[in-house]
C-alpha cells in the first residue's frame, strides 16, 4: 500500500449482540459485511479515494463498534498474495471494478506451523462485481486480486477486533509457507 489518509465512514450498524454491563457489544463479521456493503454504496466516499496507477492506495475509516475499516484501491494487475487476519473476523465489499479472491475452505492451525501440505479439495475462488461482498472467520486464508489489465478496482474492508497481526504465505502447488507476520505498525 502506498499512501494513507483519515476518513469518515457512514454511521455504524447496530452490533448483533447485546452488550453486557459496561462491555463493548460484539461485532459479528455480517455486522462488518453490513458496514462494508453500505459503505461501498457512498459514491462521495469512493471518489474521494486517492488512486496511483502502480500501488494499491488506501483511506482508513471508522468501522463500527472499534473495528479497523478500510478504503483501498487496486490498479490493475494487483493483489495481497496469501494471508490471513489472525484472530479478527471481517469482511470486504467492492465498490467498484471487479476483484477475485482465492480461499481455502479449511481451518488451519494458527499457530506452530511453517509449511502445509493442503488438500487437494480446500481451493475456493469467488468473483467479487461492484456492489458484492463476503464476510470471513477468524484465521481465514486467502488473497485478493484486481484482475484487470486496465481497470481499477476500489474496495471497502473492515476487521473486528482490530488487525492483531497479518500473517503471509507463499504458496508452491499444495504447499502453503508462512513467510512473514506484520504488526500494526508495519502498515499504519
Amino acid at each position: 500500500m502506498s499512501a494513507t489518509t483519515h476518513a469518515p465512514a457512514p454511521a455504524p450498524a447496530p452490533a448483533s449482540a447485546p452488550a453486557s454491563a459496561g462491555a463493548a457489544p460484539a461485532i459479528s463479521a455480517a455486522d462488518l459485511l453490513a458496514f462494508t456493503l453500505r459503505t461501498a454504496s457512498d459514491p462521495e466516499l469512493i471518489a474521494s479515494l486517492p488512486l496511483d496507477p502502480e500501488g494499491r492506495t488506501w483511506i482508513r475509516l471508522d468501522g463500527p463498534g472499534g473495528s479497523e475499516a478500510w478504503l483501498i484501491g487496486w490498479p490493475p494487475g494487483t493483489g495481497t498474495g496469501w494471508h490471513d487476519h489472525a484472530e479478527s473476523r471481517g469482511a470486504f465489499t467492492t465498490a467498484s471494478g471487479r476483484l477475485t479472491e482465492h480461499s481455502l475452505a479449511a481451518r488451519l492451525p494458527s499457530e506452530g506451523w511453517q509449511s502445509l501440505s493442503l488438500a487437494p479439495d480446500v481451493d475456493r475462488t469467488r468473483g467479487l462485481e461492484a456492489g458484492s461482498g463476503r464476510a470471513f472467520a477468524e484465521h481465514h486464508v486467502h488473497e485478493v486480486l484486481n484482475e484487470s489489465t486496465t481497470e481499477h478496482a476500489i474496495s471497502v474492508h473492515a476487521y473486528y477486533p482490530p488487525l492483531p497481526l497479518i500473517r503471509r504465505y507463499s504458496r508452491t502447488g499444495p504447499v502453503l509457507t508462512l513467510e512473514q507476520v506484520e504488526r500494526p505498525a508495519d502498515w499504519q
